[in-house]
């Protein structure tokens, strides 16, 4: 009697755990809940400009590099806002509300090519927009 409720036991506590599988997720994998509209834009030396959506509404911005710099300390910023501005010297990055994304930069004075990122953050997702800028 006690092996077939050691059994018993065993059966419940399988199916629990494999019906419980999929929902358990380790750090950095989860699905994409952000769902940017671009993920890679290249701009000219002038200023230019883009507006990108997303299909999640939780995220906030995480950092923003350019080339080797990288901002991520973003005093008086709340994440927690609608609406928020991260400026810097080439660029500026704006949460405009909860599906909108746009980042502004500024023309390229270099002869080098300009690599900007933005990296995005909601939960445990960590996602990325590159923007490449011609030299001038």
């Amino acid at each position: 009697m006690k092996r077939i409720l050691h059994f018993n036991l065993l059966i419940v506590l399988v199916i629990t755990f494999c019906s419980c599988a999929d929902v358990i997720h380790k750090d950095g994998d989860w699905d994409d809940n952000i769902k940017l509209s671009v993920r890679a834009v290249e701009f000219s030396a002038l200023s230019d400009s883009v507006t990108i959506t997303t299909g999640g509404s939780s995220w906030w911005i995480n950092d923003v590099s350019v080339n080797n710099d990288w901002f991520y300390d973003f005093k008086g910023i709340s994440f927690e806002a609608d609406r928020y501005v991260i400026k810097q010297d080439c660029f500026i990055v704006e949460h405009r509300d909860k599906n909108t994304l746009f980042i502004k930069v500024e023309a390229n004075p270099l002869n080098v090519q300009r690599v900007i990122t933005v990296g995005l953050e909601a939960g445990d997702y960590f996602d990325r927009v590159r923007i490449t800028q011609k030299p001038k």
